[in-house]
């Protein structure tokens, strides 16, 4: 496993998240927060950290800041309210929609239904035009017998040489007088078989322009309900937004207000800490400088390392419990005792010249909490001016803010536990 990035990461995998873990109560190893809490005040309370010199941890807060009631009340009808009308706009949307291709289909109706109409009154034109050719045929063959008195048909039955050829011409001619009656009947007929299906067409074409107007107007009604619940859906979204920045402003002025009250709490503590200072009360705290890199470890030394990323959290106040396990998990044996046990036994010295990866750090006793001045508090140094620590869950902290917050009671002092040298390992 590499550590040349992720060794100083506070969270790994395993580990219960900071984002989602829920208000833990540290004991011996820090205070009572909010850890999604903690994660929002770090960065504004970075200032007051470095100032103070005290941990990401210190800042405690109950609960994160939040609207008053009545706005998260108001802002969530408002918010109800929106998404009803919004359904409502979409439901109308769907009914638009669909009489829109209602009414397009009719349109498509009409064009096929005027089509069949300009092509019945194109037959029917034709025809016309038959029965007026026929009919001035048969006119002027009518008028040329007039003329002739006759005579033709009369030539043409005298022109028989036998009496079979007579009856036959005589046959021909009625033939030929009734034909042209029947042909001119025949169009009649078709001419009044084309009327009438263009009237039929006529008739469904006047039905279907009566159904489009009605839909148009079904349409135009749809379209301005449409626009009324659009303008309501408007006026809503700009209630919502306006009651959004009413709450963010309220959560704002909540954590300006939280960030305040713990400067405040900081200036106090820093206040108090000069003067135990002024009266010999203060510890002396290691001086400025660097421990051991991790990159210049030991194989053994970096094994402690690696198991501080894989041994989970035992859970609140364990703070030496996690180290023996740490231990024993790498297969060095279990670090007995409590924090102020670990410092005494092993924690010899305060300079971090000898400060080196894979040792534990410690103090006997700190003012923090009730629990930490009973039994004190233990981390592990893992290179880089870190310190990995279980605060009730597993975190990494910048070693000189370990040292500012830890040691208000006694000096912080480090060495190999059990004895055991890694670095010659």
């Amino acid at each position: 496993m590499s550590h040349l990035n992720d060794h100083a990461a506070p969270e790994r995998s395993g580990y219960t998240s900071v984002d989602t873990e829920p208000i833990v109560h540290l004991g011996g190893d820090g205070p009572a927060f909010s850890r999604r809490s903690a994660l929002k005040a770090m960065l504004s309370m970075a200032g007051a950290a470095a100032l103070f010199g005290s941990p990401v941890a210190a800042f405690a807060v109950d609960e994160e800041p939040q609207a008053s009631q009545e706005t998260l009340d108001a802002l969530s009808d408002a918010q109800a309210e929106y998404d009803a009308v919004k359904t409502q706009l979409d439901e109308i949307s769907a009914q638009y929609q669909d009489l829109s291709r209602q009414l397009d289909e009719t349109m498509g109706q009409i064009e096929d239904v005027q089509a069949q109409i300009d092509q019945t009154q194109a037959e029917i034109d034709a025809k016309q035009a038959e029965l007026e050719e026929k009919q001035r045929a048969l006119s002027e063959r009518v008028a040329e017998d007039y003329k002739d008195g006759g005579n033709t048909a009369l030539a043409l039955l005298l022109s028989s040489a036998t009496l079979d050829e007579l009856i036959s011409n005589a046959y021909y001619l009625g033939k030929m007088n009734e034909s042209d009656r029947q042909a001119i009947a025949e169009i009649h007929d078709i001419q009044e078989e084309l009327s009438q299906r263009k009237e039929d067409l006529e008739t469904q074409k006047a039905e279907l322009e009566a159904l489009k107007e009605q839909q148009a107007e079904q349409l135009a009604e749809m379209q301005a309900k449409q626009q009324e619940v659009q303008e309501t859906l408007s006026g809503l979204d700009g209630e919502v937004q306006q009651l959004i920045a009413q709450r963010d402003a309220e959560i704002a002025e909540a954590i300006a207000e939280a960030e305040a009250e713990e400067q405040r709490r900081r200036e106090e503590e820093e206040a108090r800490r000069q003067a135990q200072q002024g009266s010999g009360g203060v510890p002396d705290l290691p001086a400025a400088g660097s421990g051991q890199d991790y990159n210049a470890a030991s194989a053994a030394q970096k094994r402690i390392v690696d198991s501080c990323y894989y041994t989970p959290c035992p859970g609140p106040n364990y703070c030496a419990k996690w180290v023996s396990w740490v231990f024993n998990n790498a297969g060095y044996g279990r670090v007995y005792g409590n924090a102020n046990d670990m410092y005494s036994a092993w924690c010899t010295s305060s300079s971090k010249d000898n400060l080196q990866v894979g040792m534990i750090i410690a103090v006997s006793t700190h003012s923090h909490t009730i629990a930490g001045s009973i039994w004190g508090h233990v981390g592990i140094y893992i290179g880089d001016n870190k310190v990995m620590q279980n605060i009730g869950y597993i975190n990494t902290q910048d070693l000189d803010s370990w040292i500012q917050y830890y040691g208000t009671t006694v000096t912080p002092r480090w060495g190999w536990a059990n004895g055991i040298d890694l670095s010659a390992q």
